[in-house]
């Protein structure tokens, strides 16, 4: 996988594409013994994934691709969105317990026809690739959606730097 570049911000973005990255909705802590690659979503969980997949088509998101972590929890979050934008949900086992370096070289994978995206993994590597790509920090709770505006004309443009955030929607909002 490339590495990151780093680049200066700068003021104004031309061509755009749009990144959504989001984190699995709650997961079950109750079955012991259970490989942490297999705990499902909990009560809240399997009510908050639903939900903010049908916000984000209702205000208008124009998604195109959905890639997920390769875990259960990930999984199941990522399908509630491939059944409300009626798509499939690709599997991407390097975004289970990715580093940000990591999930932005996936996102830098993507073929070019896709405008709008989403990235289904984990904290802290989802967090931290928002931080990476745009310079905003903020709290990244389950379910999470983190909206960042890439300012490239080709996903292998991507690097450290080129994208502003958005919006970050979580369930309470």
């Amino acid at each position: 996988m490339r590495g990151v570049r780093r680049r200066p911000r700068s003021g104004t973005l031309g061509s755009m594409k749009t990144l959504l990255l989001a984190r699995h909705a709650k997961s079950d802590w109750g079955t012991a013994g259970l490989r942490d690659h297999d705990r499902t979503l909990n009560a809240r969980g399997l009510r908050d994934a639903p939900a903010m997949a049908r916000r984000l088509r209702d205000e208008g998101t124009d998604l195109q691709r959905i890639v997920s972590s390769t875990a259960v929890r990930a999984r199941s979050t990522a399908s509630a969105y491939a059944e409300a934008f009626e798509l499939p949900a690709v599997e991407e086992p390097a975004l289970y317990a990715a580093s940000a370096r990591t999930i932005l070289g996936i996102a830098a994978a993507l073929p070019d026809d896709v405008e709008v995206a989403m990235l289904v993994g984990h904290n802290p590597g989802m967090a931290d690739a928002v931080a990476e790509l745009t310079g905003s920090f903020a709290e990244f709770p389950t379910c999470a959606v983190a909206e960042c505006a890439v300012d490239v004309m080709s996903w292998a443009e991507l690097i450290e730097g080129s994208g502003r955030l958005l919006r970050l929607r979580t369930p309470r909002d």
